[in-house]
This record gives structure tokens, C-alpha cells and sequence, in this order.
């Protein structure tokens, strides 16, 4: 359950992905811890004290890329860091969605917050006024290699604090002016490196990948539900589950995974024990807790990476403590990308093992139920397309799961020769659970509809599937008929059951699952 929290203070050390969640989804508001303040002022003074005694470093006084050789004039600063934005705002595509934008702002006022980037208070905080008061940046999905950060993308954020480009406010898609002044919030003027601190960074990759890992987290809790059952319709094998046997490969997923199939089914009369009908299940039943568990473990770790990447600084050059402007590479996303990669992949054979299950509940050539579950079939196709299009998803994942971070092409006239393409690993691995969710919601409308088949006044549920089951009929009436019925309205609803999180929620109420 996510904690329950007024506000999130930052300081660029402990936010974590609840948090970036609550913020991004729920409209959390955001603040400055005081150690925070403290820490932007003194590295803004830094900057300043650079700028006045005609210093060169990169990014302050002299060009971008390639151009870092090219001397800036103190005169010039200021306007080298708004063309910065200008000629760097070149995004391409569809807008990321809300929730991604707010996690990308309150990602990059995090990083911003450490005090090594020379950004100025004022301007720091209107970035916070904006997520606070609800101006959404659009920011196109497409443009960014994932090194020198989230370059494109993050200058398509800043447009709207100059009074430029488009925001969304309210629900209304605006001018960045109108958009800044309906909500009260000057907009301002670029100092030096200011322009640099705000888009140099990992934040647009990051965010995305940050909400599809809690989808991902989710979706396992889902699978494991999904799973449970499919195996009492399908009258499976508890005996694969037994805590001896995973103790003995102490994976820690696959143990959760062992433990969650247990409590979700305990008090079932629906399951069966080795021999009682058959000696083993198919591997998609009995193996549920090796491959959900390995995806459990893939999620875990990039969990991990996530939490590391939006307390880190990301941007270059980095103003230290002591007051050294060091240029280095923390801006390169390849961390995260080979992490996201890993994401897809992970959430890729949770749908690859769902529509193996749910070819199972429909194929009467492998099971003891009517073909397709239709209850009169020929005239009737029941579920049989359903598969079809699980089918096609999955497959479709499969393209999407070739890693993004195995390419690159070098930009820059070669100075960036080597880039991660994390922003696109991270968007992949949300289509990915995207595909994934309906493909896991179609085997929780199957498993239903099976286990109605096979409804007897002596038989009864799990713990946990009961719960899960009352939830789904509750939106969903078992399929008489085809005439009655348009198939996509159903798996339309059994997905909103799990993106909406009401079904886990409810199953959680009663046994809790882990992760």
C-alpha cells in the first residue's frame, strides 16, 4: 500500500519511486528541504563568481558539444542559454501523458535540489510552482538518444518557464505565456549555465521507466492472481508450489512467487494434489513460480537502479562542494537503459506465460471444458479469438523487447560517439506492460468463465481468488452467448481492473501479496 503523505519535501537524497508516484499520479505537492536551499545557493554563488572573473568552463562561458572550444562573453551568457533551449526543443511524436510529465519536473527539481548544478533559486522554483500548480509542459516522446541526457525532451519542459511553447493547465492545451499566467507564475530569464542545469540530465528517461517499473510491480501481484485462477479452473497441482522445493534454489522471486500462489488458493476445492488426477501440470501452471519469479527478480533490480537515478545528480558539468566545475558523464543514460531494457523483458514473458495459460482454458484438446468455454459453440466462438489477439500482442512484445541500449549512433560531430537510447528502452518497457496488462486481464476473463463451468454447490475458492473473482463479476457477466456481448467492451473492463488497481487492491485487503 502506497504510504499516505501530505508533501513531499526534496533534497536530492531520498525521494523514492512512492513518491515520484504520488507526485506524478495523485497531485502530491512538492517543497525545498532548508539543507536544499542552502546547498543551491551556495553552488549558484560558484557559477556567479565564475561568470564575473571571466572564467572558462563548459557550458558557462563557452559553447555546447561541439562547440565547447567556442568562448562566450559575459555579456553573452544569458542568451546562450536561452538559444540552448530554443534550438534543443526539436522533440518529435506523441506527448508524454500527464502522470510521466509531473515525474519528469519532480525528477529534475530532485536532482536540481542536490546543489550541484548552478541553477538559481528562483528559477528552481518555478519549476516547482509549475508541477504545484499544475502546468503540465507538453513534452513529445520522441528525439532523444539517452546522452547528453534527455536533451530534446527537457528543453520542450523549460519552453513554458521562458513563456514559451505549450502546457497543458486545468485540461486546456495553452500558449507557455497563457498557461503561466492563468496560474500566476512569472516567467523568467535564463542566467548562465542555468539553461545547461535544466536539460542536461536523465530525467525524461528515468520518469518513464520509473512509472512502467510500479506498473510492472503491480502487474506481478496480477500475474500471480491471474495464475491462481487459471489453476483452480483448470483443477492444477499444488504440490509444484511447495515451499520445499524453492528453498532449495532460493531465488527470491520464485519463493514469493511459490508463497503468493498458496495464500491466493488456500481453502480451494478447486485445486487438486499430485496424483489425485494427473502426476504434473504444464509448465505455464507448474513452472508459474520459476518464470513470474525470475520476472520478479528482473523488477526488483531495476527498482533498485530507479531509486539510485532520481537521488543522483545527472547533469555536466558538476559544481562541487569545493568549488570545482568538473565536466564529466554522469548525463549518460547507459545505467538506465540496460536496466529498462531489462524491464521489457521481464514483463515481456509475464504475457508470454499468460497466453500460453489462456490457450490452455480455451483449448478443449487440453483441458476437460468446452471448446472456446462457449457454453453452445459452433454458433457461438466464445473466447476463441481472444487468443488471437493475446497471440498478437505477445508478439508484438517481442519486437519491442529487443534491447534499445545495444545501438547507437554518434552525434555531435562525433565529440557524443557513444549513446545509450534510454528513452527509448524506457518507453518500450511501458508498451510492453501495456500489451502485457490486457494479455494478463483476458486470462482473468477466461479463468472466470472456466471456473463457472465447473461451479458445484460443495466447491469454493481460495482466499485470495474469491476475492479476485467476486471483483471481476461484479463488472463482468459470464458469456452466454455471442449475440449478447461485444467482446472488446469486456477485456476493455477487465483491463481498467487492473490498471485502475481495484482488483489487486481488493485481493491485497484480504491476503497480502509479494513481490
Amino acid at each position: 500500500m502506497m504510504k499516505e503523505l501530505k508533501e513531499i519535501i526534496l533534497n536530492g537524497n531520498d525521494l523514492t519511486l512512492e513518491d515520484m508516484v504520488s507526485v506524478a499520479r495523485r497531485g502530491l505537492k512538492v517543497s525545498l528541504s532548508e539543507e536544499a536551499i542552502k546547498n543551491v545557493l551556495a553552488s549558484r554563488k560558484i557559477i556567479d563568481d565564475i561568470v564575473e572573473n571571466g572564467k572558462t568552463v563548459y557550458g558557462v562561458t563557452t559553447g555546447f558539444g561541439e562547440f565547447c572550444n567556442v568562448t562566450i562573453s559575459k555579456e553573452d551568457c544569458k542568451s546562450l542559454q536561452e538559444n540552448l533551449i530554443r534550438s534543443h526543443a526539436c522533440g518529435y511524436g506523441p506527448k508524454f501523458p500527464k502522470d510521466t510529465v509531473r515525474a519528469i519536473m519532480v525528477a529534475r527539481a530532485n536532482a536540481l535540489s542536490k546543489g550541484y548544478s548552478g541553477i538559481r533559486l528562483e528559477t528552481l522554483n518555478t519549476l516547482i510552482d509549475m508541477l504545484n500548480k499544475g502546468v503540465h509542459p507538453l513534452i513529445p516522446e520522441k528525439g532523444s538518444l539517452g546522452a547528453s541526457g534527455d536533451l530534446a525532451p527537457l528543453a520542450h519542459m523549460v519552453l513554458p518557464m521562458l513563456g514559451l511553447g505549450e502546457a497543458e493547465y486545468n485540461g486546456e492545451i495553452l500558449q507557455g505565456k497563457e498557461a503561466m499566467d492563468r496560474a500566476g507564475i512569472p516567467v523568467i530569464e535564463l542566467d548562465a549555465k542555468e539553461g545547461l542545469a535544466l536539460i542536461n540530465g536523465t530525467q525524461v528517461l528515468t520518469a518513464a521507466g520509473a512509472l512502467a517499473t510500479y506498473d510492472a510491480i503491480k502487474l506481478l501481484k496480477v500475474s500471480d492472481i491471474a495464475a491462481a485462477l487459471t489453476m483452480e479452473a483448470l483443477r492444477g497441482i499444488t504440490d509444484a508450489f511447495d515451499e520445499r522445493i524453492h528453498i532449495i534454489r532460493a531465488h527470491e522471486g520464485q519463493l514469493a512467487t511459490a508463497r503468493n500462489i498458496l495464500k491466493l488458493v488456500d481453502e480451494s476445492t478447486y485445486v487438486t494434489r499430485q496424483g489425485q488426477l494427473r502426476v504434473q501440470d504444464a509448465y505455464s501452471i507448474r513452472c508459474v513460480p520459476q518464470i513470474h519469479g525470475a520476472s520478479k527478480d528482473t523488477i526488483n533490480y531495476v527498482k533498485n537502479k530507479v531509486e539510485i537515478e532520481i537521488n543522483s545528480v545527472t547533469d555536466n558539468p558538476i559544481i562541487t562542494r569545493e568549488g570545482d566545475v568538473i565536466s564529466g558523464g554522469n548525463f549518460h543514460g547507459e545505467p538506465m537503459a540496460l536496466s529498462f531494457d531489462f524491464l521489457g523483458i521481464g514483463a515481456a514473458e509475464i504475457a508470454d506465460v499468460s497466453e500460453r495459460r489462456l490457450e490452455r482454458l480455451i483449448n478443449h484438446q487440453l483441458n476437460d471444458l468446452p471448446a472456446f468455454l462457449a457454453k453452445h459453440g459452433g454458433l457461438n466462438s466464445g473466447f476463441m479469438i481472444t487468443q488471437y489477439a493475446a497471440a498478437a500482442l505477445v508478439s508484438e512484445n517481442k519486437i519491442l523487447a529487443h534491447p534499445a541500449s545495444v545501438d547507437s549512433i554518434p552525434s555531435s560531430a562525433n565529440q557524443e560517439d557513444l549513446v545509450s537510447m534510454g528513452t527509448i528502452a524506457a518507453r518500450t518497457a511501458r508498451d510492453i506492460i501495456k500489451n502485457a496488462e490486457r494479455v494478463v486481464a483476458t486470462e482473468i476473463m477466461a479463468a472466470c468463465q472456466a471456473i463457472d463451468f465447473r461451479k458445484e454447490d460443495n466447491m469454493r475458492l481460495g482466499k485470495g481468488t474469491s476475492e479476485a473473482y467476486k471483483v471481476v463479476r461484479q463488472s463482468i457477466d459470464f458469456i452466454e452467448n455471442d449475440k449478447d456481448i461485444e467482446m472488446y467492451k469486456y477485456l476493455d473492463k477487465a483491463t481498467e481492473l487492473i490498471e485502475n488497481g481495484s482488483l489487486l487492491e481488493s485481493v491485497e485487503e484480504k491476503i497480502a501479496l509479494e513481490y
